[in-house]
């Protein structure tokens, strides 16, 4: 798999994950609740902007199928599916008639997050850079996260792949700091001229610190500036600075 490949399968991984992790909940287990209101209503899309097409009076039973952000879908006794606001589903009981927490996804969720998927944009040695990420906390304070880069420069391009431990001294911030360190290939492809080049492949290693800022539901925004060492095969090796941007989802 070359790197602009990983970018764009990582990239469209994170666009499923924004919507994934939210539903996943219902996708094996879909609870059946009673309406304890006087109605709950139904819209035919998740947002007070759609129309309301059916009501389901206090009594009726409702199966969830599925939850996007602070909406449920779900499935009224006589088979009608629509989507219902989290306030509404608040006034639902369980079969035993006991409350229900229709627990929302916030801060504590960002603190004790395992998966992290994302993209940024930003500058690599004066190039242009974008970049696709996976990550996996094995600990709150240690995360493996795996990584892939395209670069588009003036006269030549670029393709990154490293992996990288990141180590977050403080999980439990709202906005927590982190550094990082790692290692991988990056493959430089010259444009053409007068004269053709052959594109070439080294070793890359780097240093950095960031920030990650939770912002609300699953979201989080990254900052971050690594400082890479390009090993060559010529005598001397090359530093680059990069710095970047983006935002992320977790689960």
């Amino acid at each position: 798999m070359t790197n602009g490949t990983l970018v764009k399968a990582l990239s469209l991984l994170a666009a499923l994950i924004v919507a994934a992790p939210a539903w996943a909940l219902f996708d094996k287990h879909q609870p059946t609740v009673v309406v304890s209101d006087p109605f709950i209503e139904m819209h035919t899309a998740p947002g007070r902007g759609y129309p309301v097409f059916y009501v389901a009076g206090r009594g009726e039973e409702v199966t969830v199928l599925k939850r996007k952000t602070d909406w449920f879908k779900v499935r009224s006794a006589r088979g009608k599916e629509g989507w219902v606001p989290m306030a509404q589903m608040r006034m639902t009981l369980d079969l035993e008639g006991e409350e229900i927490d229709w627990r929302e996804v916030d801060f504590e969720d960002f603190s004790n997050r395992r998966w992290q998927l994302g993209m940024s944009g930003g500058d690599f040695d004066g190039a242009r850079t974008l970049t696709a990420y996976v990550g996996y906390a094995i600990t709150p304070n240690i995360t493996l996260q795996l990584e892939g880069g395209e670069i588009l420069g003036d006269f030549s391009d670029g393709e990154t792949a490293t992996a990288s431990v990141l180590m977050f001294p403080f999980p439990q911030w709202r906005v927590s700091p982190y550094f990082t360190l790692g290692t991988g290939i990056i493959r430089t492809k010259p444009h053409t001229t007068i004269v053709q080049t052959s594109d070439r492949e080294d070793e890359i290693a780097h240093a950095g610190i960031g920030v990650d800022a939770y912002l609300s539901d699953r979201f989080v925004l990254r900052m971050e500036y690594k400082r890479h060492t390009v090993f060559t095969s010529r005598d001397d090796n090359e530093e680059v600075n990069q710095w970047k941007a983006g935002f992320s989802v977790f689960f």
